[in-house]
């Protein structure tokens, strides 16, 4: 016999402390920081400021937890695609068809009563954060703010009649000067034969606010159009931009200029889900101890924006920047690289990675109903 409650942020501890449960004995299960987790689904988080969420828990006959949903309504979302959809995230669950029934039917019924009928998800909790449950890729880590879910999380999304409506891929990247380079070097001379007033530079973090500036305006042109998109308010933005900036290697943020506009962007960040693992969601009192002692040993990357202004498509600004990040990652010692996600019919993005010795290692999955 198993219930599900709504539940207010008085029980967020139960909420962020299930997934121990559920992937306890799992190796590649990483968790995020738990203080990181609580800020997400607080108001403190400027994201719900224009979106809403229920969250539920499962329990059993016993009043052990077993499952947990959220249900979620994007506004800015629903104005930007001009669709009627709300969200379900941070699923977790037992193995069990009859509990995540339950919480997928909790969620349904949150949405119809704000007349929504339609659903996807996970979205954890917005398309800007992590999404999708793992489709293909089991056998490693996720890298840094990409989710890790069980596999039976298919089987349970689809004996409760959701459908896979988009697939996310994740593509791994070597970090090396070795033969693609007389490739990608030739290539790179078509680029600036075409576009000569086209030039790349590293970002500076002195000059932090005017480049804040031309990011959120690259971005917001770049990817109006791709599906799942919709902008970041400015305090989104900058509230993500803080954390990045923290997290970055300059040498490693790539801006496209032509003459003095920004109309291009690359930021990959180090993996610090190597460090996130040997803290196991703590930070204090040893955690900060162990993210100053194992940041220095993160030898992967994560390519999580890359795009450019819709005026300069299809010009081969995305390869020059791939390049130029490329020479400066091995240059700082990293060996590997995601670049992700990348959507099923992204084919442009597709072949930039191809072209950069890159091959899909990891896939995601949208459901909905």
């Amino acid at each position: 016999m198993f219930t599900v409650k709504k539940i207010d942020f008085k029980q967020i501890n139960d909420f962020i402390k299930l997934p121990y449960k559920i992937y306890k004995g799992t190796p590649y299960w990483i968790p995020q920081l738990d203080s990181e987790n609580k800020k997400l689904l607080s108001e403190k988080n400027p994201y719900w400021k224009h979106a809403k969420k229920q969250l539920f828990l499962a329990y059993d006959d016993k009043n052990n937890i077993v499952g947990r949903i959220a249900g979620i309504i994007d506004y800015n979302y629903i104005e930007f695609q001009e669709t009627e959809i709300g969200f379900f995230g941070f699923f977790e669950c037992i193995d069990n068809v009859e509990v995540a029934q339950m919480l997928f039917d909790a969620v349904k019924q949150w949405l119809s009563e704000n007349k929504l009928d339609k659903m996807m998800g996970p979205m954890n909790p917005s398309t800007n954060d992590e999404v999708g449950f793992l489709y293909e890729g089991f056998d490693s880590d996720p890298k840094i703010l990409m989710p890790y879910t069980h596999k039976y999380y298919l089987d349970l999304a689809e004996k409760c009649g959701l459908k896979k409506i988009k697939e996310l891929y994740a593509y791994n990247i070597p970090v090396a000067l070795d033969d693609r380079m007389p490739r990608l070097n030739k290539a790179l001379r078509i680029v600036q034969k075409r576009n000569p007033n086209i030039t790349i530079k590293t970002f500076d973090k002195n000059n932090f606010k005017k480049t804040l500036e031309d990011i959120i305006e690259v971005y917001n042109s770049a990817w109006e159009k791709n599906w799942g998109f919709v902008p970041w308010t400015r305090e989104e933005f900058e509230s993500i931009a803080d954390d990045i900036v923290n997290l970055a290697d300059p040498n490693i943020v790539m801006l496209a200029c032509d003459g003095d506009k920004t109309i291009g962007m690359l930021i990959a960040i180090p993996d610090y889900n190597y460090v996130f693992k040997k803290m196991y969601g703590k930070l204090f009192p040893l955690g900060i101890f162990k993210f100053l002692y194992y940041k220095r040993k993160v030898k992967d990357l994560r390519l999580m924006i890359m795009g450019v202004k819709k005026e300069y498509r299809h010009k081969g600004i995305e390869a020059y920047m791939s390049l130029e990040a490329l020479i400066n990652s091995v240059k700082g010692g990293y060996q590997e690289c995601e670049l992700s996600w990348i959507l099923e019919d992204n084919v442009m993005t597709q072949r930039t990675a191809e072209m950069m010795g890159g091959s899909i290692y990891k896939k995601y999955a949208v459901y909905g109903n």
